[in-house]
C-alpha cells in the first residue's frame, strides 16, 4: 500500500527505459532468416532497404510494448529480486494510465509500420505482441509455469526468423527444421539464463517468490533442461544445414563450441548470462560469435569438393567384396 502511495507520473526518460532499448539487440535474431530468405528468392524486391528498416523498427516497438507491461505486471515479484527491487514498477512509483498509454503507442505503431512491411510480417508481428500477453498476463501468465516458462518466451525466437524471412519472401515458410532450431536454441539461452539467475539468489524459497517458476525447478533440472534444448537446437540445425550445402557439416564442431561457452558463463558468478544485454562485456565469447558467422559464411560461398564422397549414400551397407 506504501508503495502504491508513492506512484508519480515518471519523466519522459524513465518511461523510455521501461521499454528496454537495450534490448533491441535481441532483434539481430531476424537477420539470419533475412539472409535464408535472400537464398530462396530469386529476385529482390526493389524497396528491400527500406523493408528492413521499417521491419526492424516496427519489431523494436512490438517488442517495446512486451517489456512495458512486463515492468507493469511483475512489480509484485521483483520486489523480492537483489537487484530488480530497484525497478520504478517494483517499488510503486508507476501509474496504470502512463504504462497503458505506452503500451498502446508502441504496439499501434509498430504494427502499423509492420503492414507496411507485408501481410505476412504483419501477421507475424501481431503473433509476437499476442506472446508477450500469454508469457505475462494472467490467466495465460506462462512465465509462472516451470518449462513453459521458457518454451513460450523462446518461440519469439522462431517469430523474429519470420519476420526476418517475410521482408523477402511471400506465402511461404522457411524450413521446419530451421526454425525448431531456432526455438530450441532459444530455449537453451532461456534456460541457461534461468539456471544464472537461480544462483545468483541463492535461496529457493526467495527465488520462487520472485519467479514462480523456480518452485518447479532445481539448479539441476535446469542445466539438464538446458543441455536438452541444446541437443535437440543441433540436431535440428544439422537436419537444415546438411540438407542445405554439405561443407556446412564443418561449422557442427564450432557451433557445439559455442553451446558449451555459453553454459560455461552461465555458470560464472553474477553472470551475463542473466542479462544478455550485458553480454557484450564478454569480449572473448563476442569474437568467437563473430568468427562463427565468417566461417558459415565461407561454408556458404566457398564449395569444398573434399566433402562431396560424403554424400555418395549409395556405398553405406554395401557388403564388401571377396
Amino acid at each position: 500500500m506504501n508503495a502504491l502511495m508513492t506512484a508519480v507520473r515518471l519523466p519522459f526518460a524513465e518511461m523510455v527505459a521501461i521499454a528496454r532499448p537495450d534490448h533491441w539487440f535481441k532483434n539481430v535474431f531476424m537477420i539470419p532468416g533475412l539472409v535464408i530468405g535472400l537464398l530462396f528468392v530469386p529476385e529482390v524486391r526493389p524497396d528491400i532497404v527500406l523493408a528492413v528498416i521499417a521491419g526492424f523498427i516496427s519489431t523494436c516497438l512490438v517488442a517495446s510494448a512486451n517489456y512495458t507491461i512486463n515492468e507493469w505486471l511483475d512489480a509484485e515479484f521483483d520486489r523480492h529480486h537483489p537487484l530488480k527491487h530497484k525497478r520504478p514498477a517494483a517499488q510503486g512509483k508507476l501509474i496504470a494510465p502512463q504504462i497503458l498509454v505506452q503500451y498502446i503507442v508502441l504496439s499501434v505503431t509498430g504494427l502499423a509500420l509492420a503492414s507496411t512491411v507485408s501481410k505476412d510480417f504483419f501477421i507475424i508481428s501481431n503473433f509476437l505482441l499476442m506472446m508477450g500477453i500469454f508469457y505475462n498476463v494472467r490467466p495465460f501468465r506462462t512465465k509462472d509455469r516451470p518449462y513453459m516458462d521458457v518454451l513460450s518466451e523462446s518461440i519469439n525466437n522462431p517469430l523474429r526468423l519470420l519476420l526476418g524471412w517475410f521482408i523477402v519472401v511471400d506465402g511461404s515458410f522457411p524450413p521446419s527444421s530451421v526454425l525448431m532450431a531456432y526455438w530450441m536454441g532459444g530455449a537453451f539461452l532461456m534456460a541457461i539464463k534461468r539456471y544464472a539467475e537461480y544462483r545468483f539468489i541463492g535461496d529457493r524459497q526467495r527465488a520462487s517468490l520472485y519467479r514462480r517458476s523456480f518452485a518447479g525447478y532445481t539448479e539441476k533440472t535446469l542445466l539438464l533442461s538446458g543441455f536438452f534444448y541444446a541437443n535437440t537446437a543441433s540436431f535440428f540445425l544439422a537436419i537444415f544445414l546438411i540438407k542445405h550445402r554439405i561443407e556446412f557439416v564443418l561449422s557442427f564442431p564450432l557451433f557445439a563450441v559455442l553451446f558449451v561457452w555459453y553454459l560455461s558463463i552461465g555458470m560464472k558468478n553474477e553472470s551475463a548470462a542473466q542479462r544478455p544485454e550485458k553480454l557484450f562485456r564478454e569480449t572473448p565469447f563476442m569474437a568467437y560469435v563473430g568468427f562463427l558467422v565468417v566461417a558459415v559464411a565461407i561454408m556458404q560461398f566457398v564449395d569444398m569438393p573434399f566433402l562431396y564422397p560424403l554424400l555418395d549414400v549409395q556405398q553405406v551397407g554395401r557388403p564388401v567384396g571377396n
